[in-house]
């Protein structure tokens, strides 16, 4: 059997260290907000390309304290793209704020710039992009709007560590910039972890006190804060495996272009552009008979998923936010989406199988 994903051989390949860090930080006995979540976040606003980093519970917690942060008025509307996973849209809905859909790009399955300006309104106030897949968004475009309707720009890289548009990296160009570190993301932890990046540092300020119950200093609260402060444990896994993280990248890579070179064209494949240094979260393929494709390669012992079955906009939590409003391009992305294996933990003579038996279908 070819699996999709295996964490545990994935990971495998820096247990030594974590289990030499784990008894380091069980050791100190500290381990909420110490010096390994300090020396991660430094590390990784260096990687990314930012003055500031906090870290938090979870990618979900990272945009809402993202949102949270910017201080809009209630019923503010926040631009997403209309592809997303729902974590992007519930962060603005946390926030008593209105999402605007927009479709994206058939081509990238980011958001399209050429449909933003017709759904800005007076109430529009941030375009929370989303670098899905492990592909940027086109970020020059999207950066000027923001400039010409002053509009703040939200980052969601989730499932981007690392990836670049013209040489920059993503998490480096919003006002604020949220990152996952679930254990299957390129950079995943051992548990559930998020942090944000930014420039600005009275939004680190303020940050820091919002994950903390708003309190900078203990047992004084400044602001209605939450409870959102990456583990020390997690901070410290993510310091080792972030040395990794070009490897990684690099072995997703190599793995993604063996597909690109070799399945045929009778499947729709990511776009690759110069402009963009894709790092494949995600490999996923389109066809208009996707799930027998699914059952064919199960069958075939190859385990593939689908990123994502069900919109946002018809999830039963969130059916009565746009009504009628129609999203034929998301539509048809959902409905013929397939992710096919390329995990750190796959080999290369792994994926010159999943191609051979895919091309027979």
């Amino acid at each position: 059997m070819i699996e999709y994903e295996n964490l545990g051989k994935v990971n495998k390949k820096f247990r030594e260290e974590l289990l030499k860090t784990f008894e380091t930080v069980l050791d100190s006995g500290w381990f909420i907000l110490g010096k390994n979540v300090s020396e991660f976040e430094k590390t990784f606003s260096e990687f990314v390309g930012t003055k500031y980093c906090v870290g938090v519970g979870s990618g979900l917690d990272a945009l809402i304290l993202s949102v949270k942060a910017l201080g809009f008025e209630s019923g503010s509307e926040i631009i997403v793209p209309s592809n997303t996973y729902i974590a992007t849209i519930l962060a603005i809905i946390h926030c008593n704020l209105k999402p605007v859909l927009v479709e994206p790009d058939i081509n990238t399955y980011n958001i399209d710039p050429n449909k933003i300006e017709e759904k800005i309104s007076n109430s529009t106030k941030a375009i929370l992009v989303v670098h899905l897949y492990g592909k940027s968004c086109e970020m020059d475009p999207l950066l000027e709007i923001s400039k010409k309707y002053d509009l703040k720009i939200i980052e969601d890289c989730a499932q981007s560590h690392g990836a670049k548009y013209k040489d920059k990296v993503t998490g480096s160009f919003g006002d604020l910039s949220a990152f996952s570190f679930y254990p299957t993301k390129n950079l995943g932890a051992l548990g559930d972890a998020g942090c944000i990046t930014t420039n600005n540092e009275n939004y680190y300020q303020l940050l820091k006190q919002l994950r903390n119950y708003g309190s900078d200093i203990k047992y004084q609260n400044e602001l209605v804060g939450f409870n959102s402060r990456m583990d020390e444990i997690q901070a410290a896994f993510l310091q080792i495996k972030l040395k990794y993280l070009d490897d990684i990248n690099s072995h997703k890579r190599e793995l993604a272009k063996v597909y690109l070179d070799n399945v045929k064209s009778d499947f729709i494949k990511p776009l690759v552009s110069k402009d963009y240094h894709d790092i494949y979260h995600i490999f996923c393929v389109r066809h208009q008979r996707r799930n027998e494709l699914k059952d064919y390669l199960l069958k075939n012992n190859i385990k593939t998923e689908i990123h994502y079955p069900i919109p946002p906009y018809k999830q039963n939590a969130l059916k009565n936010y746009w009504g009628n409003e129609a999203f034929p391009i998301s539509d048809e992305i959902h409905n013929t989406v397939l992710s096919l294996p390329c995990s750190y933990s796959n080999t290369k003579e792994e994926i010159y199988k999943v191609v051979e038996v895919i091309n027979k279908f």
